[in-house]
């Protein structure tokens, strides 16, 4: 526990550089939107609660850093006015440069939402290029070295040596095509196609829930089938990718990490999996610091190496959770982006605003379930981090 305490620093900064550039590109979206189609913008905010530092630009609005570092968001003039958005000397700031947020209209406003999500996926998109493009792609055939007696895989008569070809009919071209078809699939029987020894041979296996350790030492419940595999060497080819290429595998990879985030959200919804798969800011940090831990510790790898190395993972991580807030926010909860998309639509139907008060009762019911949700989905990364169980990573 005293080791993972003192390694607070790590986890900031690791919380820092990833839940800050996302949550900094996803605002920005908005705020870029909000410019284009012409709404005053009173401020552009990381983080909540009073300022630690602000400036006021020539067109009004308030470039701030908040107390505490969780989110952030940007104020349209227009909105509800609240404490926080009262000047250090007590006044509200001069009227900033624009239209109030409901005269730009139901359709621009809903692209102005729409912008904040929109944006995290670029950036992912982004991310990965710049991961593909510098390291390019590998395809590789994966080999089962092991089998754990009495485990799903044993059971359904995998056998050392078999190669992996396809699981569901989907070809298997790297780890993470084996691992999430796996983590993700409790309880459903998978139809995976392996040669062995020149044949192809079908066999139906149905993953297990186990608390077990993820790839970077976190202990989680998730599906596991009892194999241990590898890459076969003579049978991995290395290809570079041109920029054009980077950006199109990039894509792919956004769309593959929004498919198992969508996927992974039904079934926890339906009770297949449980809530704690679900990961928040302690989790993203945690990951981090594990990640800077098992790097680091590769003493026999020179120092530049490793460095490099750690970039690459850390804006793999960071990628992924990009796409993770862009696709949360998407979710039809009020106080979230996608919550005010379903208030804009009842406006477009209707041609009114949906009634304050029906607006102020679901706010406050979305507040009740984001906090309860934080709360429970906090607790299970507090567990995954071992600090009450001595696994400090």
């Amino acid at each position: 526990m005293i080791s993972l305490l003192s390694q607070g620093p790590i986890f900031l900064l690791c919380l820092a550089f990833m839940l800050g550039i996302v949550v900094v590109i996803h605002e920005l979206g908005h705020y870029l939107a909000g410019r284009f189609f012409g709404a005053a913008i009173e401020s552009f905010s990381v983080g909540f609660g009073g300022s630690l530092f602000e400036r006021t630009d020539s067109r009004g609005t308030r470039w701030r850093v908040n107390w505490i570092p969780l989110g952030g968001f940007v104020k349209f003039v227009g909105e509800h006015q609240t404490p926080d958005d009262i000047g250090e000397d007590g006044e509200i700031p001069r009227a900033p440069i624009g239209k109030e947020y409901y005269e730009v209209g139901v359709g621009a406003r809903t692209l102005i939402l729409l912008a904040g999500p929109v944006a995290n996926f670029i950036l992912a998109i982004g991310l990965f290029a710049v991961i593909f493009g510098f390291n390019g792609i590998y395809e590789s055939r994966f080999v089962v070295s092991s089998v754990t007696e009495g485990q799903p895989a044993a059971e359904a008569g995998m056998e050392p040596g078999d190669v992996f070809v396809a699981i569901e009919g989907n070809p298997i071209e790297t780890q993470v095509d084996i691992s999430m078809a796996v983590v993700y699939s409790t309880g459903v029987p998978l139809t995976m196609t392996m040669d062995r020894r020149g044949d192809l041979v079908d066999l139906i296996v149905t993953p297990e829930r186990v608390v077990r350790d993820n790839e970077i030492g976190q202990k989680i419940p998730q599906g596991t089938i009892g194999i241990q595999f590898g890459r076969m060497q003579d049978a991995t080819t290395h290809h570079q990718l041109n920029p054009v290429e980077a950006v199109g595998q990039g894509i792919v990879q956004t769309g593959e990490v929004l498919s198992t985030t969508t996927r992974m959200l039904g079934r926890i919804v339906t009770g297949k999996e449980p809530l704690g798969l679900l990961t928040g800011p302690v989790g993203i940090g945690d990951a981090g610091r594990r990640v800077v831990n098992r790097t680091m510790e590769r003493t026999e790898v020179p120092l530049t190496d490793r460095l490099l190395a750690l970039l690459w993972q850390m804006l793999g991580i960071c990628a992924a959770v990009s796409v993770g807030i862009g696709f949360f926010n998407l979710l039809p909860l009020p106080i979230l982006d996608g919550g005010h998309i379903v208030f804009n639509a009842y406006e477009a139907v209707t041609g009114s605003l949906m009634p304050e008060r029906v607006q102020e009762m679901a706010l406050r019911a979305g507040i009740v379930v984001l906090l309860t949700l934080f709360v429970f989905i906090t607790w299970g990364d507090i567990l995954e981090t071992g600090l009450f169980n001595g696994s400090a990573g």
